[in-house]
């Protein structure tokens, strides 16, 4: 039902960002297909699926890569593609002989995804990392902390999955399109320090119009700001304030009780900053997270609760619109975006490594069951 309904793409297995981009691309409808390590095909029930809920809409197959009839498994795959996704650093699918020369001579529409920290070139290409090393480089990271303290890491949102897993899945579908159009396939190189940066073209932007300082927590956005803050109130629990604009910051004032406040009127004063965030931080303190959320609730004055992550799917609004849903026993994000004709869904819950080899062989046309159970015997599946 979802919009890339038809679309067919082989997952090398991997961690992170390769499995990130194969889930929004599954929850959109494509039939991925996940090859993992043989050896770790050990079992497993289907009725009691792993609980990795980002491996969550498509099958496996188990495969052994150092068996030439193993990448002769994959290759047959990858004839049926329309992209692959890699996550390894440079020249291993090359060495494993699943590069994207021999993968495109098999089958030249394919879209070949790789998805690295570092990018396939430049000198830290060859360097191992992780998510907190791509957004040092990318800029990020310096960006994103208090005045005076050390850059606070964002989790490993930006990295993996903003600047990674998303990107790649965006590059995946133009490729897709355009090899659709011309005929031909290409290769994607995804990197995080790539995406990272690019998520930072807002602020260089500000930059260039000298309304941002690379001094961290002085602007705007990055808490140098009284009304873009997070306050803890007074059960210790947190309210996040984001009102920039002046009718906005004008109903954050009167809920607030700082209306006729001639001190609060110098809203954009920098060298009021401080001052004003210590008295508003002040008056926050006063109530609860819960009795500020309600009196702030349906007001135009960009002010919300600060929830856990087992409180989000609770909120009265995530619930409304089904932001969570509950799979295969646990909660998880819905798929997103929404589309009005073409519904995205969870089409399986995660599943055992090789839990669908037979199945997705003999259905992509890549070997009939003599076939299959010649390779498993010789230990190229399992």
């Amino acid at each position: 039902m979802g919009p890339l309904a038809g679309v067919r793409v082989v997952e090398i297995a991997g961690i992170g960002p390769g499995p990130f981009a194969a889930m929004m691309l599954a929850d959109m409808g494509a039939d991925v297909v996940r090859v993992d390590r043989a050896a770790n095909a050990w079992g497993g029930d289907p009725s009691d699926p792993p609980k990795d809920v980002m491996n969550r809409g498509r099958r496996s197959v188990a495969v052994d890569l150092k068996h030439p009839d193993g990448v002769e498994t994959v290759l047959g795959l990858v004839e049926k593609a329309d992209a692959l996704i890699e996550g390894f650093r440079p020249g291993v699918t090359e060495r494993l002989g699943i590069g994207p020369d021999t993968c495109l001579a098999r089958n030249p529409k394919l879209v070949y995804g790789r998805m690295t920290g570092w990018g396939q070139d430049g000198p830290m290409a060859p360097m191992a990392g992780h998510d907190i090393n791509y957004i040092s480089i990318g800029g990020a990271l310096g960006a994103i902390g208090r005045p005076g303290e050390r850059p606070q890491p964002p989790l490993n949102l930006v990295g993996d999955f903003g600047g990674g897993g998303m990107l790649l899945a965006f590059g995946l579908v133009c490729g897709i399109l355009e090899a659709r159009a011309s005929g031909q396939g290409q290769v994607v190189d995804a990197a995080m320090v790539d995406g990272t940066a690019v998520l930072t073209t807002f602020i260089h932007g500000f930059m260039g119009m000298g309304i941002w300082t690379d001094e961290r927590g002085a602007n705007m956005l990055d808490s140098g700001a009284h009304y873009y803050e997070v306050y803890e109130c007074a059960d210790g629990k947190f309210l996040s304030v984001g009102a920039i604009e002046p009718q906005f910051y004008a109903v954050l004032l009167d809920k607030t009780g700082l209306a006729d406040d001639p001190e609060f009127a110098r809203q954009n004063d920098r060298s009021q900053w401080p001052h004003l965030k210590a008295r508003l931080a002040e008056v926050i303190r006063a109530k609860t997270r819960d009795e500020w959320a309600a009196i702030f609730d349906g007001t135009d004055a960009c002010v919300a609760p600060v929830l856990s992550l087992s409180e989000a799917p609770r909120h009265p609004h995530t619930v409304a619109r089904g932001t969570f849903v509950e799979n295969a026993g646990i909660v998880q994000p819905a798929p997103a975006p929404r589309f009005s004709r073409t519904a995205a869904e969870i089409a399986r819950p995660p599943a055992h490594a090789g839990q669908h080899t037979d199945e997705v062989l003999a259905e992509w046309g890549v070997a009939d069951a003599d076939r299959i159970t010649g390779l498993r015997a010789g230990g190229a599946i399992a």
